[in-house]
């Protein structure tokens, strides 16, 4: 097993786990099975009880893990399912040394920071490192490990010490840390700046471990005379000095780094036997990558919620937008609304807020409303989903978004209410206990839009994070009027899909699809409200959905195992 160490230096956000994804990209794409492990410093069990603006979005896994948005990233480069051991926690440790020591595994011994605390760290990382990602069932060869925070930081330092001492136990030829900083330029001078990097890798090689990449991160590509004061200044040579630019593209990471030689590199440091074709594997990136600088047609989606001041909260339901706009060949504008500017008492207290909303929701080619909780902004979105229905603009509500769908229409239509708690919440308390995870919805007719653009499934298998349902025992008021309930999980008792009758494209789903969207195979839902935005959907149904979404490219391009074959990628055909 190779172990890869993504450290960060001077500030946080700094996007580590976009290097650490792009690095496992590269590696996967020369042949290896790669997995990853993203290390969060906080005491916090899981990411679970966050507000997005903490740490951005929490993002779910396959068994209900709620983690950190990162392991999003990862999932997405990677093209891999994770688990919730994939998330490692202080609060994770602590509480699995406690309880060791409650049983008496330590026969009695004072349990103390070093060794207990940090030989726990090393076990779980080695125990992780070898569970399965991929759909073959292989054990990985290579874990990229992100640790989350800045060098330096009080609630890290068990962590830098346990890999200090890790490196040693696995050997040399087998762990390599990447040190990733930020070389600022300020305005005033127009100079880049190395001090705050040699400082930063100071600092990391105090505490025991030396970089073997300093991956620099600045507003333009680093001068050769940057690169080589950081060289000398920071002990590597000018190879192991990478420079990570600002790019229109997240596609492009990949491609920067492997055009400064990191392969030849990992091979030489990690003695990797690799089948040496990234080029060719990497086709796609740079495909997507020129592709997205390339789109001349624009469509705006107004994403109305209420955590708009902070993109990372939305962070998988904007690359799942952005993946469906890619893929139908249009530039994507999102116009962010904070739902309770839409509220009438908005009007009275700010109404310059209140028109400004207004006016975006109205210019809006379509309505998305994401999941959330909490009452606050609830009407505005009722507000906006009443719109869309009226005025028949293309429609997408996710979780609470479709539950509020549900509530209008039995507001405005069937005069009655709908919303239920879930049975099995636990009120006493928070931390997972929302129904989470994978599960199974059924498709109850073969009329559905969402159906077909699924493939024509009979049932699709999605994420979800939710406490609220909508009561099954009121269906027949809703379907008697054209809102039909499309989908249901596999007892029939929970409504799991809504569409509109007589509508461009008014569709709800209480999973969350954008979890599971790819770049180059895009979640359904979201697709659909693309299509339907741009004035292609009908178009695309009566051409029986040939190429749908997830069928979209070479079968085989999708493939999670690294012997396959990029092939060309080819987006739908919708002229």
């Amino acid at each position: 097993m190779k172990y890869i160490l993504v450290t960060g230096g001077v500030i946080s956000g700094i996007g580590k786990g976009i290097i650490a994804s792009s690095v496992g990209t590269i590696l996967k794409s020369c042949g290896l099975h790669v997995t990853a492990i993203k290390i969060d410093p906080y005491i916090n069990i899981d990411a679970g009880t966050f507000s997005p603006y903490e740490h951005g979005e929490v993002f779910v896994l396959d068994d209900g893990g709620e983690v950190d948005l990162d392991l999003g990233n990862y999932e997405r480069f990677l093209d891999i399912r994770l688990t919730r051991d994939n998330n490692l926690t202080t609060g994770k440790i602590y509480q699995s040394v406690i309880n060791k020591e409650r049983n008496g595994d330590y026969l009695g011994k004072t349990v103390q920071v070093v060794p207990h605390i940090t030989d726990a760290i090393q076990e779980w990382v080695m125990r992780q490192a070898k569970v399965s990602v991929d759909d073959d069932g292989i054990e990985p060869e290579v874990c990229v490990i992100e640790l989350g925070g800045t060098v330096g930081d009080i609630e890290s330092m068990p962590f830098i010490e346990a890999f200090r001492q890790f490196q040693f136990k696995v050997k040399r030829e087998n762990f390599c840390n990447i040190h990733v900083s930020l070389v600022p330029q300020p305005n005033s001078t127009g100079e880049q700046k190395t001090k705050p990097t040699q400082n930063s890798v100071r600092e990391l090689r105090g505490l025991g471990l030396s970089p073997d990449l300093i991956v620099c991160r600045c507003s333009t590509p680093l001068d050769t005379a940057v690169k080589e004061k950081i060289s000398m200044f920071c002990h590597v040579e000018p190879e192991q000095v990478i420079c990570i630019h600002d790019v229109s593209s997240i596609y492009r990471v990949p491609l920067l780094l492997e055009d400064q030689g990191i392969v030849d590199y990992f091979c030489r440091r990690l003695n990797l036997l690799t089948e040496m074709r990234p080029r060719k594997m990497l086709t796609k990136w740079k495909e997507m990558s020129d592709r997205s600088d390339r789109l001349l047609e624009q469509t705006s989606i107004a994403l109305v919620g209420k955590y708009t001041k902070l993109s990372d909260s939305y962070a998988s339901v904007i690359k799942a937008l952005e993946h469906s706009a890619l893929a139908i060949n249009y530039k994507l504008e999102v116009k962010y609304i904070d739902s309770a500017d839409l509220e009438p008492a908005a009007l009275q207290e700010e109404p310059v807020k209140y028109h400004e909303a207004w006016q975006k929701l109205c210019s809006a080619d379509g309505v998305l409303v994401p999941g959330g909780f909490g009452v606050r902004g609830t009407e505005g979105k009722i507000q906006a989903i009443n719109w869309a229905r009226k005025r028949k603009k293309p429609f997408l509500g996710v979780c609470l978004g479709m539950q509020l769908a549900v509530c209008e229409f039995a507001r405005n239509i069937c005069l009655c209410y709908q919303v239920i708690e879930m049975p099995e919440h636990n009120p006493g308390q928070m931390g997972g206990t929302m129904r989470l995870g994978k599960r199974r919805t059924l498709f109850k007719s073969t009329s559905s839009v969402l159906r077909k653009l699924y493939g024509d499934a009979e049932y699709v298998d999605e994420r979800h994070r939710h406490r609220f349902e909508v009561n099954p025992e009121l269906k027949h008021h809703f379907e008697d009027r054209g809102f039909r309930f499309v989908g249901q999980d596999l007892e029939g008792e929970r409504m799991e899909i809504i569409e509109l009758q007589d509508h461009t494209y008014f569709v709800g789903v209480q999973y969350h699809p954008e979890f599971t969207s790819r770049p180059i195979k895009p979640s359904p839902p979201y697709f659909g409200l693309l299509l339907a935005a741009s004035g292609k959907l009908q178009n695309y149904l009566q051409k029986g959905c040939r190429l749908s979404p997830r069928d979209t490219y070479s079968d085989r391009s999708g493939s999670s195992s690294p012997d396959s074959e990029i092939s060309e990628i080819k987006f739908p055909s919708l002229s």
